[in-house]
């Protein structure tokens, strides 16, 4: 626990950090979308980040009644967007997604790490996966709600 809360305050220094600094994009030319793999890349992201979920029996409950495929192209949709790729997320809002949900922090923060996981197994450098965590942690607000 005490490496997640560690994890999670370099998360935070990140996002910081990321708003300070001159954006990588402008220096390599190579968004964060290219960076993980174009689509392809994003596909098998999502498709490690399911099995994942798939896999742990407290954080599964949550989608248990959730459509794997919807959910699948929502979130590759929503990735595509937050990394400058070619997409426009026009999903729903993530508060209208969590809410209802009662998703409290550490349930919350073993999504991070199922994630986290994901990106390993789909072998995504640890920059990148930084610059992945940087983009989704403002979403934190919106989805832990109790």
């Amino acid at each position: 626990m005490q490496t997640l809360r560690i994890a999670y305050l370099i998360l935070c220094l990140i996002t910081l950090l990321a708003g300070c600094s001159t954006p990588q994009k402008a220096q390599t030319h190579e968004t964060l979308f290219h960076a993980l793999g174009k689509q392809e890349g994003l596909e098998k992201l999502v498709d490690a980040f399911i099995q994942q979920i798939g896999k742990d029996k407290s954080i599964h409950r949550y989608f248990a009644k959730a459509s794997v495929s919807h959910f699948r192209k929502g979130f590759i949709n929503h990735l595509c967007s937050i990394s400058d790729g070619p997409c426009q997320y026009n999903g729903d809002s993530m508060q209208d997604i969590h809410t209802g949900m009662k998703i409290n922090e550490a349930d919350f923060n073993r999504v991070v790490e199922l994630l986290i996981n994901a990106m390993e197994n789909a072998d995504i450098a640890y920059p990148v996966q930084n610059k992945v965590l940087a983009k989704l942690a403002p979403l934190r607000g919106e989805i832990i709600k109790i």
